[in-house]
C-alpha cells in the first residue's frame, strides 16, 4: 500500500525516538550480534555492524565493542573483512553452505562467513565510538581506548588486503567482484557490467528468503539480478576464495568510486588515530592520497560527477547515482569543483527536489530516466547513507551542511519504524523495519544535537 503524505502523522518527540532505537538495538541483540533486522537480516553485515556500535556506544560502550570484536572475529588471515558473519538462523538466503567458504585457504576458523567485502568504514566507527566514549565516564573512555589501541592492527591489515588485492589496474580505483561488495546491490550503476555477466549451466536452483519477508517484491531485485549474483558466487567457490584469483576470473570487475572514496577518508581516519594511539601511519597517508587522485580523475568532464569504471572493458560507466557525490567524502578537488558538486547535490535535482518529504539525497536522482522510488536502490531514501556524507561533512568543517543533513535523516525516521530505505516522497518506510543500522544512526544524530 502506497502510503499518502497527509497519512504521515506520526512523529515521535526527539526523548521518545531515541528510546524506541534503543529497544530496537536491545530486541536484535542475541548476545554477540546485533543482528541486521529481525526477520530479513538474521545475521551480521560489515559494515551494517560498524553502523551498529555508532549507535550501540551511546548506550553502552561495552556493548559496542563486543560488536566490533565479533566481526574482527571474523576476519580472513589474509586482512578481509568478511560482509557476512553467520549467526545459526538458517532463515536467509544464500547462507552459508551456499558459499561454502570452507574451501577457502585464508578463511577464519571456527565461524562460517561469506566471501566477499564490503565498504571499509570501520575506522570511521571505531573514531566515532572513541569520540562518543570520551564524552561519557572515565571507565568508558578507558575501555574505549584500549579497545581502538588493540583493534588498530586489524585495520590496517583490512585495509592493506585492500591496497593488495583490490586495485588491479592503473585507475587507481578499488575493486569489486560483485555489487553486494559496494552495498548499493542493485544500484543501476551495476547494469551495464552485469549484463556482461552470463550464468552458467552450472547454477543449481535456489529459493529466495527475502521475496517471503517483504511484502512487495517491487521492493527487491528481479530474478535475473539474483541468478547473476548467485552465479558469481558460484565463480568464486571454483577459485577457492583466492583474493587474486577472484580479481582474475570473476566476470564481474568494477572499479568502484564510493568504496575508493571511503578508502581514503578511513585511511586518513586511522593514520590519526594511529598517532593518537602510539600506532605508526605506515602508508596509510600514502594510500589515502592516490585512492583521493583516483576518485578526482573519474569525474565526467561535463557534470563533474564521479564515475565507476568497468575494469574488464576499461570503460567509464557514466550512470549518476548518489556515488557521484564520493568526492565530497574524500577530498581532492578543487574548491570551484567542490562548490559545483555540492550544489548539485543540495539543487532540485537531488536532495533540493520540490516533492522530497525530507532533503536526503535519495539512490538515484528523481529526475533520472528509470527512477524508481520504491525499488532498493533504485531511487529510495537510505538514512545511513545521509549519516555518512552528513559525518564527512562535519569532518571537513562543513558544520552547517552536515547539520542540514542531520534534520533531514530525523524528519525522515521520526515515524518511528526505522525502515530499511524510504520512498522519497511519501516517507513510507520500505524493505524491512526495525533495521539496525537505521535505528543505530539516529540514536546517533538525537544523542548529539
Amino acid at each position: 500500500m502506497t502510503l499518502d503524505i497527509a497519512t504521515r502523522d506520526t512523529s515521535y518527540s526527539s526523548p521518545s525516538l531515541a528510546a524506541r532505537a534503543a529497544r530496537v538495538l536491545r530486541d536484535n541483540d542475541n548476545g554477540t550480534v546485533i543482528t541486521a533486522a529481525p526477520k530479513l537480516y538474521p545475521h551480521m553485515w560489515s559494515w551494517d555492524a560498524a553502523f551498529i556500535s555508532i549507535g550501540l556506544a551511546h548506550v553502552d560502550v561495552s556493548r559496542a565493542i563486543t560488536e566490533l570484536e565479533t566481526l574482527f572475529g571474523a576476519q580472513w588471515r589474509n586482512g578481509m573483512l568478511p560482509h557476512i558473519v553467520f549467526t545459526e538462523d538458517a532463515a536467509y538466503f544464500p547462507g552459508p553452505d551456499r558459499w561454502g567458504t570452507e574451501v577457502a585457504a585464508d578463511g577464519p576458523e571456527h565461524v562460517r562467513t561469506s566471501g566477499i567485502c564490503q565498504p571499509p568504514v570501520h575506522a570511521i566507527a571505531v573514531r566515532r565510538m572513541l569520540d562518543v566514549a570520551r564524552r561519557s565516564t572515565r571507565a568508558d573512555q578507558e575501555e574505549a581506548e584500549r579497545f581502538a589501541r588493540r583493534i588498530w592492527p586489524a585495520l590496517y591489515e583490512w585495509h592493506r588486503w585492500l591496497v593488495d588485492y583490490r586495485i588491479p589496474d592503473t585507475s587507481g580505483l578499488i575493486a569489486i567482484v560483485h555489487g553486494w561488495e559496494s552495498g548499493m546491490d542493485n544500484s543501476p550503476r551495476w547494469d551495464v557490467p552485469y549484463s556482461g555477466v552470463r550464468p552458467g549451466a552450472g547454477l543449481l536452483p535456489y529459493v529466495r528468503q527475502d521475496l517471503l519477508q517483504v511484502s512487495d517484491p517491487a521492493e527487491r531485485p528481479s530474478s535475473a539480478e539474483y541468478d547473476r549474483y548467485i552465479w558469481l558466487i558460484e565463480e568464486m567457490r571454483r577459485a577457492a576464495y583466492d583474493s587474486a584469483e577472484v580479481v582474475r576470473r570473476s566476470s564481474f570487475l568494477v572499479g568502484d568510486v564510493f568504496i575508493t572514496a571511503l578508502f581514503s577518508l578511513s585511511c586518513e581516519v586511522l593514520a590519526q588515530l594511529g598517532h593518537e594511539l602510539g600506532w605508526p601511519a605506515g602508508k596509510l597517508y600514502d594510500w589515502a592520497a592516490n585512492a583521493r587522485a583516483a576518485v578526482a580523475a573519474s569525474r565526467h568532464p561535463v557534470s563533474g560527477m564521479a564515475r565507476d569504471r568497468d575494469l574488464r572493458t576499461g570503460r567509464w560507466l557514466d550512470t549518476e547515482s548518489i556515488a557521484g557525490f564520493s568526492p565530497l567524502l574524500c577530498g581532492g578537488i578543487s574548491v570551484r569543483s567542490r562548490e559545483k558538486l555540492l550544489s548539485t547535490m543540495e539543487g532540485p535535482r537531488w536532495a533540493g527536489h520540490p516533492d522530497l518529504l525530507a532533503a536526503v539525497p535519495p539512490s538515484v536522482s528523481p529526475l533520472r530516466p528509470g527512477f524508481n522510488p520504491r525499488q532498493y536502490w533504485r531511487g529510495p531514501q537510505w538514512p545511513v547513507i545521509a549519516w555518512l556524507f552528513g559525518w564527512a561533512f562535519e569532518y571537513r568543517g562543513w558544520f552547517d551542511r552536515a547539520r542540514k543533513l542531520r534534520e533531514g535523516g530525523l524528519r525522515l525516521t521520526e515515524d518511528g519504524s526505522f525502515g530499511e530505505y524510504y520512498q522519497p516522497f511519501t516517507g513510507e518506510p520500505l524493505g524491512s523495519h526495525n533495521q539496525s543500522w537505521t535505528a543505530a544512526v539516529v540514536l546517533d544524530w538525537l544523542c548529539t544535537s
